[in-house]
């Protein structure tokens, strides 16, 4: 499924918020059960299966690790394999994050988690920065050098997402 022609969008990793959460809206509105009751059974099946179809494609373009997924899937790529031809010096950053984060937990350093999480969001906004200009605009095809740099940014998007999962649960546990 090509969830950026599912719901009419171009195919870039940066996309306007406003115009997907409107475009979904539009669509959920015109597929609504209500609208197609008085259809043949078959017409509302065909209803309701287009409706998952667009559900599924709002979840995976609003989140910004789906949606770079399904860029490379469209274009042929995939993500490196975690723990796979990851840069050697990066994935030492990440066990040296890992471990000075595992250090702040147990010392219930929360303001050295928070900076840590900090760190941690602004190499993914500059994984996400690479991104937009590797995939470029939509309007064409990126190339295979760019798709195989997607690829790998796809990789440490995934590790910067563990990350901050757990970062959140150190905070949720200190204030629970």
């Amino acid at each position: 499924m090509d969830p950026f022609a599912t719901l009419g969008l171009p195919r870039r990793y940066e996309l306007d918020r406003g115009e997907l959460e409107a475009r979904y809206r539009e669509l959920q509105k015109a597929l609504h059960p209500d609208r197609h009751a008085g259809a043949s059974a078959s017409q509302r099946r065909m209803s309701l299966a287009r409706a998952v179809e667009v559900n599924d494609a709002y979840r995976a373009l609003k989140d910004d690790l789906r949606r770079a997924e399904a860029l490379l899937s469209l274009y042929g790529g995939k993500a490196e394999p975690e723990g796979g031809a990851a840069d050697p010096e990066f994935l030492m950053e990440v066990m040296e994050l890992r471990e000075s984060l595992g250090d702040a937990k147990a010392a219930g350093d929360l303001a050295r988690v928070r900076q840590l999480a900090d760190k941690v969001e602004a190499m993914r906004g500059a994984a996400r920065t690479t991104l937009v200009e590797r995939f470029g605009d939509g309007a064409a095809d990126p190339e295979p050098v760019a798709l195989a740099e997607a690829s790998a940014l796809v990789s440490r998007l995934k590790y910067f997402k563990r990350f901050l999962d757990e970062v959140s649960v150190i905070e949720e546990e200190a204030l629970g």
